[in-house]
């Protein structure tokens, strides 16, 4: 065997790799995600590109797996991140060029498809009965952990409930009042440390407001959204720049946007 063969066969191993990885991305980008295949609840969140900090949001719901969606209510105005949006955990494999990346503190609201998990507002369990999604109502001592150092960075805990505080930075949610009303995105969970955390749906503070990197909308419009939300139906949001899902709706058979 000649001294140039290993050279040649580890070249031949890294053209196979990278053949291998790209297969891999093109199946991912044509693919639809699980979390969308079994849905029959969609929220669709666009915003004109990727910096922009309004867009609007629509409803979409379908009889079954596979079957086509259908639009419930028109567009609401929506704001997001205070710098746009970026691609989250689980879609680094979509960002072409300078496409943005979610970062812990960037200020962008994380692009691609997440699941919806707990309602969460002020009132008590009586007063939310009409809430379909399990219902957390904040408290004095409940926070969502930002701290990347944690054990339980992205989870919404009470603070009194944990044997050992090992967070250095939360939010502390009874304390703002935009979260009066909100819904928690299961971004980033089981989390990826740095790639962002507490990301929600919850109320504006105005259509020329902006974020920390959730969605927001005017109080009403979030109403009647909790209110739509059904867990038998396994609702999920995706939400991208407009042109962006534009290109990913016949991959994934998404409703016209419009």
């Amino acid at each position: 065997m000649s001294p140039t063969t290993p050279h040649r066969l580890r070249s031949a191993t890294a053209v196979l790799l990278l053949a291998a990885v790209g297969a891999a991305l093109a199946t991912a980008q044509t693919s639809a995600p699980p979390a969308l295949s079994t849905a029959t609840q969609l929220l669709v969140v666009t915003t004109a590109d990727w910096s922009a900090t309004s867009g609007e949001i629509r409803r979409f719901v379908r009889d079954r797996a596979g079957s086509p969606w259908r639009p419930e209510g028109g567009a609401v105005p929506i704001v997001v991140g205070r710098t746009g949006l970026a691609w989250g955990v689980g879609f680094d494999a979509f960002a072409e060029g300078a496409e943005p990346r979610k970062r812990e503190g960037d200020g962008k609201s994380p692009a691609g498809l997440f699941p919806l998990g707990t309602v969460f507002g002020f009132a008590p369990p009586d007063s939310a009965r009409w809430v379909k999604l399990p219902w957390l109502q904040l408290i004095a001592t409940t926070e969502c952990v930002d701290d990347t150092a944690s054990v339980h960075y992205t989870s919404v805990l009470d603070r009194g409930a944990v044997e050992r505080v090992d967070w250095s930075s939360s939010e502390r949610m009874r304390e703002i009042g935009v979260y009066r009303l909100g819904v928690v995105i299961d971004y980033n969970v089981p989390p990826t440390r740095g790639r962002g955390s507490c990301v929600f749906f919850h109320i504006w503070s105005g259509p020329r407001s902006h974020t920390a990197g959730c969605t927001a909308m005017d109080a009403g419009e979030l109403e009647r959204l909790v209110a739509w939300l059904d867990p038998k139906a396994r609702p999920v949001v995706l939400q991208v720049p407009a042109d962006v899902y534009e290109g990913l709706r016949g991959r994934w058979g998404l409703p016209e946007g419009r």
